[in-house]
């Protein structure tokens, strides 16, 4: 018996050990959760790939390894160079600019040598499109015939505008965005960027663009260029990040405060092309009666840009509807703007002060204004009145406000690095198409972070030719990074460009081949080349399919007439990895 009790002592004495034991390592998994958990950073400082991206390009890189084999180029998994395509902005010219372009690389077996693609303004329009499709890169002719899909109507566009008016943060851009992705793109991607970062490596990792709209007027170059992939979204320069999918939530000193949902890839596309947000973009409107620079102040701007506002939603909203009325009626209301900005009204502004200047322009802005409520009003009682009422009752406020790309920002009193006023002192950014810096994104691929090789850089860009590679050759400069030199006799071609331009890299700056979309092979002579850049302006109503096919085309003819020049670029790039490999095992 006594044996038994002791028995039973030394039992109940082994599992309160073992009791306490477990407690103790359960405190101790539980505290070190608690650090992990605390030093974890939501607002991070880095240098290099986040695990994420890395991730991808490794798997990526096996089938670039593959693609790279099928052609003849001769390379292991350590000279595999990291190649981007980089397209420029451009509106819905770039959009389907880019679509040939990638339609042609896959037919050529090009496609899969690029590690990334990147994108800025209308090139961002159909990147989104095409990644709504897991496998896009393997099914171009999907792509190709989604461009000239039924589209998607006014009504679908509306429930969206609706629900996302709701928000705080309903700025322009969701309206923009909206009918950009149903009148152009020709469907509503209701999916998160950061959805991707669970693909597979079958696609390039897409890089997209934006600036910070009020560093940009106003701050270091630091502060202007913003990137967004679908694992992170941050400040290039500053090199500070937060993970996509908390991008627009609400942070202070660096502590999450709210989650919010992460914005969907119609907004998203609003914010990355909406180039309208710029004042300075009024230049394009500017009436010949109101070409004198005395009159041309911030209120002739504000007056301007109400107008160019209008008249562009007003295109869009075309693009939606299909009733002969509805689209008469859109036009007369385009009219009516014409009319009243082309009115020619100088003498009332002779003699006048500044302040009477200002006080004429609000005055004439107010008339644009109350002219669209006018004639939506006038409109017949049918569900596209309803329509627009809806429109207009969204729209006209966010018009005068001027409100465009609203987010929340996650470096709002941030402490830990120096965040510059334009950013440290608000709680929301304003994010706007990053064409209005530079009209092609080579910020992000600058320099060591993902070691660029060769920038494959198509170019649909409006204005200058050129002025993308002089832009990024000043901006790297001013921020120290590498970049190739510019041969002054290409710029002598800026008025009749050749199809394509090779600035080769030395030592540590990529290579980069640059191809106008239009130029000596398309246009017989510069005054051809003029016409062709008129008729296919940024701003201007959705092409028709005959205008579409035209692009659609030229791009197509443009990649492939230089395969071979490609194909040469892509074997020196892989003889650089070779030697940077071999340079730093020594």
């Amino acid at each position: 018996m006594q044996t038994g009790i002791l028995s039973l002592s030394a039992s109940l004495s082994c599992l309160c050990l073992w009791l306490v034991i477990s407690e103790a390592l359960l405190k101790s998994q539980d505290n070190m959760e608690g650090k992990v958990t605390a030093s974890k950073k939501l607002v991070h400082h880095s240098r290099s790939l986040c695990a994420g991206e890395q991730d991808y390009v490794d798997r990526r890189k096996t089938v670039i390894l593959e693609s790279l084999n099928n052609l003849g180029i001769n390379c292991t998994a350590d000279s595999l160079p990291n190649i981007v395509l980089l397209a420029s902005g451009g509106g819905q010219r770039s959009a389907v600019g880019l679509v040939g372009s990638l339609y042609q690389m896959e037919k050529d077996g090009l496609l899969n040598t690029l590690l990334y693609l990147g994108g800025v303004s209308g090139s961002t329009w159909s990147m989104s499109s095409l990644y709504s499709d897991p496998e896009w890169s393997a099914n171009m002719d999907r792509a190709v015939s989604m461009l000239s899909g039924p589209g998607v109507e006014l009504e679908e566009a509306l429930a969206w505008l609706s629900k996302t008016s709701q928000d705080e943060f309903f700025s322009l851009t969701d309206i923009w965005g909206v009918l950009t992705s149903a009148g152009i793109m020709k469907q509503l991607d209701l999916r998160r960027l950061s959805d991707e970062a669970s693909y597979n490596a079958t696609n390039p990792y897409p890089v997209y663009s934006a600036i910070e709209r009020m560093c940009f007027v106003d701050g270091p170059i630091e502060g202007k260029w913003f990137e967004v992939s679908p694992h992170e979204a941050g400040f290039t320069e500053l090199e500070l990040f937060v993970e996509t999918s908390l991008l627009g939530s609400k942070f202070q000193g660096g502590e999450l405060l709210e989650q919010k949902p992460e914005m969907d890839m119609v907004r998203l596309q609003g914010l990355l092309g909406c180039a309208l947000a710029h004042e300075e973009m009024v230049r394009e409107f500017i009436p010949p009666w109101l070409n004198v620079p005395a009159h041309i102040n911030s209120a002739a701007k504000e007056y301007l840009r109400v107008y160019s506002a209008l008249d562009k939603l007003a295109l869009l909203i075309t693009s939606t509807v299909k009733e002969p009325a509805a689209l008469s009626a859109l036009k007369t209301l385009q009219e009516i703007l014409h009319d009243k900005v082309n009115q020619n009204q100088s003498a009332s502004l002779e003699g006048k002060s500044p302040e009477e200047l200002q006080s004429q322009f609000q005055q004439w802005s107010l008339e644009l204004l109350t002219a669209v409520e006018t004639w939506s009003q006038s409109l017949e009682d049918g569900d596209f009145k309803t329509h627009v009422s809806l429109i207009t009752k969204q729209v006209l406020p966010l018009v005068v406000k001027w409100e465009w790309g609203t987010t929340g920002n996650f470096l709002y009193q941030y402490e830990d690095f120096n965040v510059p006023p334009c950013l440290n002192t608000t709680d929301r950014v304003h994010l706007v198409d990053a064409g209005l810096l530079i009209n092609v994104g080579y910020p992000p691929f600058l320099g060591d972070k993902r070691d660029i090789d060769l920038i494959i850089a198509p170019e649909y860009s409006a204005g200058n030719m050129f002025e993308t590679l002089t832009l990024a050759r000043d901006y790297a400069a001013e921020v120290k990074k590498p970049f190739p030199e510019i041969d002054d006799t290409i710029l002598e071609d800026r008025e009749w460009p050749k199809d394509c331009y090779v600035l080769e890299g030395k030592e540590k700056e990529p290579t980069i081949i640059y191809m106008p979309l239009f130029n000596r092979q398309n246009c017989k002579d510069a005054e051809e080349f003029t016409a062709k850049m008129k008729e296919f302006s940024t701003f201007q109503r959705p092409f028709d399919e005959e205008k579409l096919q035209f692009v659609l085309e030229t791009a197509k003819a443009n990649m492939k007439n230089n395969k071979e020049t490609l194909l040469r670029e892509i074997n020196k790039a892989v003889l650089r990895r070779q030697n940077k490999t071999r340079d730093s095992e020594m």
